[in-house]
């Protein structure tokens, strides 16, 4: 690529209501976009008319919306969607396949999900006047049953999500281990797991692991918790970033994620660190990670941004206009009541959850460039979302005139190595 090509990420976009109006907010921000080539987003709802059903599970709320504000997407210049994540299959696969139907119909390239797990796991190619860009999409949180199935010659494969699963080992010293054998025996909390065994459905392993109920255990020279990326997902995943590398000019990943490095939601989990400098070794040009719905830190690996947590771009979690009889039952109601007072109960009536933390209500967007394969400028566009405001009206965003966002990314960043320096409300990324 010899001509430079530009790029606008942004995370989570939980879109439930359209834009009222396209009024200087939003111009600000559409201007921007339209400076770039490809600008993406996640979509963390699912947009149909109620043609799915809803899931025993869900991601929390369950997530829905009308096809049209895939419209109002389109407004702010988004044309790059992933949508592998904890709410891809709410309303189960009928949900899916019309989320899947009206992306289509309005003409997104949409990458994550598929109707068996080699076409959830397939990269999605769009066109630009500079080049050839590719999408992997892929999330490691969701609910067990809504990983997408591979198809087999005599067997059709399982609608859903691409997966990235990953091991969790906990890590004591001999003599806490000591203490968990001796519960374990006491509570038969492994009877299930002996009993498998002896029934031969499950294999015995050498390795110097303990498992207590659905955890598992090693020891250790002092405590604390391991976690890696599923050897079968990574495998799956970078195989498609080479194919991608070789069918495109510029390859990117997205990874949903959820999962914290013990009780700091600002920071990823291990796995998520190895998982992002991975797919970057095995060819990918940009990581952008989303799904905690604050921001976490910037890191440059080998030339190429990892954005960790973009946090929200849209934010309308509490506008949509119906939900099933689960979400109601989970506070202590019935059918008497309505949304509003379902939305009431889950934050206390405002006092609770995420409307009452700011970061989640102020975040930014990213912008750079890229030249004859080389980073060459990146810049960070603080936004913010509404706090404070009635439901109704929050979950929008603005350019922010505040650096207090951009300085959050400073510190984030810092641990990486990133070095953010802000001039006139924009933050720019060192590169070397």
């Amino acid at each position: 690529m010899e001509s430079a090509m530009t790029f606008v990420a942004t995370g989570d976009s939980f879109i439930t209501r359209n834009l009222p109006h396209a009024d200087q907010k939003h111009r600000e921000i559409a201007t921007l976009f339209s400076q770039a080539d490809v600008c993406f987003t996640n979509l963390e709802v699912t947009t149909h008319h109620y043609e799915g059903i809803p899931s025993a599970v869900s991601g929390g709320a369950w997530a829905v919306a009308s096809p049209r504000v895939l419209e109002d997407l389109k407004k702010y210049g988004i044309n790059l969607i992933a949508w592998a994540n904890n709410h891809t299959l709410d309303f189960s696969y009928g949900g899916l396949k019309a989320t899947d139907k009206y992306l289509n119909d309005y003409g997104f390239i949409h990458a994550g999900v598929g109707s068996n797990l080699a076409e959830a796991s397939r990269p999605k190619y769009i066109e630009t006047r500079m080049g050839r860009v590719a999408l992997i999409s892929a999330t490691s949180t969701f609910h067990e049953t809504w990983r997408a199935g591979a198809q087999r010659p005599d067997s059709i494969g399982r609608p859903g999500i691409n997966p990235l699963r990953f091991n969790v080992i906990y890590e004591v010293t001999p003599s806490e281990m000591e203490v968990l054998k001796s519960i374990a025996d006491k509570t038969s909390i492994n009877a299930t797991q002996h009993l498998h065994a002896r029934l031969g459905l499950s294999t015995s392993s050498d390795q110097p692991f303990f498992s207590f109920g659905s955890y598992t255990f090693k020891v250790g020279n002092k405590e604390g918790v391991i976690t890696t990326p599923n050897n079968e997902d990574m495998r799956r995943i970078t195989n498609a970033i080479s194919e991608a590398k070789r069918q495109a000019d510029y390859v990117i990943v997205s990874i949903h994620s959820h999962e914290m490095n013990g009780e700091r939601l600002e920071e990823p989990a291990d796995f998520i660190k190895t998982f992002s400098r991975n797919c970057i070794d095995k060819g990918a040009n940009a990581v952008i990670g989303h799904g905690p719905h604050i921001l976490r830190g910037i890191e440059i690996y080998k030339n190429a941004p990892i954005f960790y947590s973009l946090g929200n771009f849209i934010f309308q979690n509490d506008t949509m206009i119906s939900q099933p009889a689960d979400f109601y039952e989970r506070y202590g109601l019935d059918d008497t009541h309505n949304v509003a007072d379902l939305y009431d109960a889950r934050t206390q009536k405002e006092t609770k959850g995420f409307v009452t933390d700011k970061k989640v209500w102020s975040s930014l967007f990213v912008k750079w460039r890229v030249k004859s394969g080389k980073l060459i400028r990146l810049q960070l566009y603080p936004i913010e979302l509404g706090f404070g405001k009635p439901r109704s009206q929050r979950g929008w965003p603005e350019l922010s005139r505040s650096e207090s966002i951009l300085q959050e990314a400073q510190a984030l960043s810092s641990p990486f190595g990133t070095n953010i320096h802000i001039m006139s409300g924009v933050g720019e990324v060192e590169l070397h």
